[in-house]
C-alpha cells in the first residue's frame, strides 16, 4: 500500500520543487527526475510540468536495492569483484553530464535491501560513484524526501501518521524562512570560530568542539536544494577541528540506523570515535577514504515546524534548536571567495574532499546532550526552537 497524498498536495509540492527550487524550466532544460517507483505518484506530477514548460524530463527509476541511484546497487557490493565495479558506464556518465537540472526523490520500499554487504565493495561503489555524484552538485538539484512504509516503520508510525507529516512539512511555503535566518546567517557570515559544548550523558563529562570559519561563504538553506528546508551551514578550515563532540539524535543512514556518536578530533582528524547503536556502520562512513576523517560542514537547524523529529538526515538536521556537522566533503560554494582556486583550499587541507558526507545531529533543546553554541565569543540562544541573536 502507498501513501495517500491529494492530487492538490502533490501539485503543490510539485510546483515548489520546480518552479521555486530549481527557479522554473525552459525549453533548453533537461531536467533527471530519480527515485524508486514507490515515489511515482509525486515523480509523475512533476514530470507533467516539466513537459508543460517545455524542457524534457529524463524519468530515472532506481532499483529497490540501490540506495538513492549510486552508479551501482547492493547486489553489487554482495557479488561483484572489485573490478567489476570499477567499470562504470559511459553512457551512465554521458546520461548526467546531459541532463542540466536534478530532482531526487528520496523514498524506499525496502531499506533492509541496502544491508548485509562487504564493506570493501560498499565503499568502492562510493568511490565509483562519487564522479557522478560531483557531476549533479555542480548542476542546480533539490532533494526531497516521499513517505513510504519501510521509512514509517522505522519511525515506529503508521504509513498515515508519517505520510501526515512528511507532506505537512513539505507543502508551507519554503520562503518564510528567509527572515527566520536572517540574523544568525549575517552573525556566522562575519565570525572566525564556532564553538560547540556538549555533555556525554554517561560519564557526564563537558566536550567541546571548536572549529575556524573565518573568510568561509556562509549559506542560507530555504528549500533550494534541500526541501523542506531550515539550516544555516557552512564549510570550516578542515585542519582547524580540534576537541569533542556528543550527537544525541538518531539518524538512519545506508540502511541502519545510528544513536550515540561520540567523536574525537585532533588537529582536523577524528582520531577516536564511539557509537551507542550502529557503531558498525559509523566506522564504514568513517573508513571510507582519508577525507571521511575529517568534517565538512557545521550547521545550525531552524524550522520549528517540524511536527516530529524524525530520524532522515533531511529532516532531523533541519529541525529548531539543533546543530549537525558533516562527517566527509566540504561543500565547494562556501570556500569560492576570490582568493584561492578550489584545487588550492584542497592541497592545503582546508577544504575536504571524500566519497562520504554524512550529517549527524545534536539536540540543544530541553532533554538533548547540547548545551551550549558560541560564534566568536557571542553565545547564542533558543527561542521558540530557533537559533536567535540576543
Amino acid at each position: 500500500m502507498g501513501a495517500n497524498i491529494s492530487k492538490k498536495d502533490l501539485e503543490t509540492w510539485a510546483d515548489y520543487l520546480v518552479n521555486y527550487s530549481l527557479g522554473g524550466i525552459t525549453k533548453d532544460d533537461v531536467v533527471m527526475i530519480k527515485g524508486e517507483h514507490i515515489c511515482w505518484d509525486l515523480m509523475s506530477v512533476i514530470q507533467d510540468k516539466v513537459l508543460q514548460a517545455g524542457g524534457i524530463a529524463d524519468m530515472n527509476i532506481v532499483q529497490p536495492d540501490n540506495d538513492r541511484g549510486k552508479v551501482w546497487g547492493a547486489a553489487y557490493a554482495r557479488h561483484a569483484s572489485l573490478e567489476q565495479i570499477s567499470k562504470v558506464p559511459v553512457w551512465h556518465t554521458k546520461r548526467y553530464e546531459a541532463m542540466t537540472k536534478y530532482i531526487e526523490i528520496l523514498g524506499v520500499e525496502n531499506p533492509e535491501l541496502f544491508g548485509n554487504v562487504i564493506e570493501e565493495k560498499a565503499q568502492a561503489i562510493m568511490k565509483a560513484d562519487e564522479p557522478i555524484k560531483n557531476i549533479r552538485l555542480a548542476k542546480p538539484w533539490v532533494l526531497t524526501l516521499f513517505p513510504t512504509q519501510g521509512f514509517a516503520d522505522i519511525e515506529n508510525m503508521t504509513l498515515e501518521e508519517y505520510t501526515k507529516v512528511i507532506v505537512g512539512a513539505s507543502t508551507v511555503d519554503p520562503r518564510l524562512l528567509e527572515e527566520v535566518e536572517e540574523d544568525i546567517y549575517q552573525l556566522m557570515e562575519k565570525s572566525d570560530y564556532i564553538t560547540i559544548e556538549t555533555e556525554h550523558p554517561k560519564t557526564k563529562k563537558a566536550l567541546t568542539l571548536k572549529m575556524n570559519i573565518a573568510g568561509r561563504n556562509t549559506v542560507k538553506c530555504t528549500g533550494k536544494r534541500n526541501f523542506p528546508d531550515g539550516e544555516v551551514f557552512t564549510s570550516p578550515d578542515a585542519n582547524t577541528v580540534e576537541g569533542e563532540i556528543y550527537v544525541d539524535l538518531p539518524v538512519f543512514q545506508g540502511g541502519t540506523v545510528i544513536q550515540g556518536i561520540y567523536l574525537k578530533f585532533e588537529k582536523g582528524v577524528i582520531v577516536d570515535y564511539t557509537a551507542e547503536k550502529g557503531f558498525e556502520a559509523l566506522k564504514k562512513i568513517i573508513e571510507t577514504d582519508e577525507g571521511s576523517h575529517r568534517l565538512g560542514e557545521v550547521a545550525l537547524g531552524m524550522n520549528n515546524g517540524m511536527e516530529k523529529v524524525l530520524m532522515h538526515p533531511l529532516f532531523v538536521e533541519k529541525v529548531g534548536g539543533t546543530l549537525h556537522i558533516a562527517i566527509g566533503a566540504s561543500y565547494p560554494e562556501c570556500f569560492q571567495d576570490g582568493s584561492k582556486t578550489i584545487e588550492e583550499y584542497l592541497s592545503a587541507g582546508i577544504m575536504n574532499k571524500s566519497a562520504q558526507h554524512v550529517d549527524i545531529v545534536t539536540d540543544f533543546r530541553p532533554g538533548g546532550t547540547g548545551r551550549a553554541v558560541y560564534l566568536d565569543d557571542q553565545k547564542l540562544e533558543l527561542e521558540n526552537n530557533i537559533w536567535v541573536v540576543k
